[in-house]
């Protein structure tokens, strides 16, 4: 008797056309509440893009931190319009929202206990923002990971290495931090010529090329200067060079150095060392001669 009547209760739920009129009405309204919620989240993107752009200006650091702060902005919102259109969505299958608004305060007490750790990273990637340690498309390298920085969220920074890693680091992990790209870079190089060459010679030729006004070198900020002497070694002797470029360009730029410079001494018929090897050959008369 009592299957009967629960399979005639089924039999009428499933045949009330109300109930299906009511089941399709909200199905109707939760598609409309995630194409609203998509839309504002576009609307809201592009506002925030069109803010970005109206305040870059020809500073570095200031459009490195908009673009920064324009993300994070992205983020926040993002995360705002999926939550709201969640309640929205439980709302319209009757779903009682008051015990869940009422337990945020059991929520909070939770997270002060036991997701110390989401809130110190929370709190630590504002205030990275807000010293303005490192931006979006700095080089940056955190502990052992060193790359360059995609995104700064509310919990994590991703980190793109120069090998193609993505390395996503909590924010509350972030305690030393090396910025490469906050201030200009210095490229050293060092020119080896052998010891039979003249290095008075040697350095004037360099001058004369690296001085030049014909000289084009990119992501410079000032021309190449011919320091001297560096150390003197084994089999040759070292000569140094400076020169000051943008931030992170020292390894560009140390490579046109080499080029520019292996080019110029070509041209003078200066020889860079090569490994050697003196010998000594002992005559009949027992003398030693110094061979090659």
């Amino acid at each position: 008797m009592g299957i009967t009547q629960a399979w005639n209760e089924v039999v009428d739920w499933l045949s009330s056309h109300e109930r299906w009129a009511d089941i399709g009405l909200s199905i109707v309204r939760v598609a409309a509440i995630l194409v609203i919620g998509r839309v504002v989240e576009l609307v809201i993107h592009k506002s925030i893009n069109r803010m970005m752009i109206e305040r870059e200006m020809k500073q570095a650091s200031y459009t490195r931190r908009v673009l920064t702060v324009g993300k994070l902005l992205k983020n926040v919102s993002t995360y705002l319009i999926y939550f709201v259109g969640a309640l929205l969505i439980l709302a319209e299958f009757n779903v009682n929202l008051a015990p869940l608004l009422a337990g945020a305060g059991v929520i909070s007490l939770a997270i002060g206990f036991g997701a110390q750790s989401l809130v110190k990273d929370i709190i630590t990637g504002f205030f990275i923002i807000l010293e303005d340690q490192f931006a979006v498309g700095d080089v940056i390298q955190v502990g052992q990971f060193k790359g360059t920085v995609e995104l700064i969220g509310l919990r994590t920074t991703r980190v793109k290495s120069w090998t193609g890693e993505m390395h996503i680091i909590p924010n509350g992990m972030i305690n030393e931090v090396t910025n490469f790209s906050m201030n200009n870079s210095v490229a050293f190089v060092d020119i080896a010529i052998a010891y039979e060459e003249d290095v008075d010679r040697a350095i004037e030729i360099m001058k004369k090329t690296l001085e030049s006004d014909t000289l084009v070198l990119e992501h410079t900020t000032g021309k190449p200067q011919v320091l001297g002497v560096q150390t003197l070694g084994p089999e040759q002797v070292t000569l140094r060079v400076i020169v000051e470029c943008l931030p992170t360009m020292q390894v560009v730029v140390s490579r046109a150095l080499n080029a520019i410079i292996k080019r110029a001494f070509d041209e003078h018929h200066i020889d860079l060392p090569y490994p050697r090897m003196v010998t000594y050959q002992r005559t009949e008369r027992g003398e030693i001669r110094n061979g090659t």
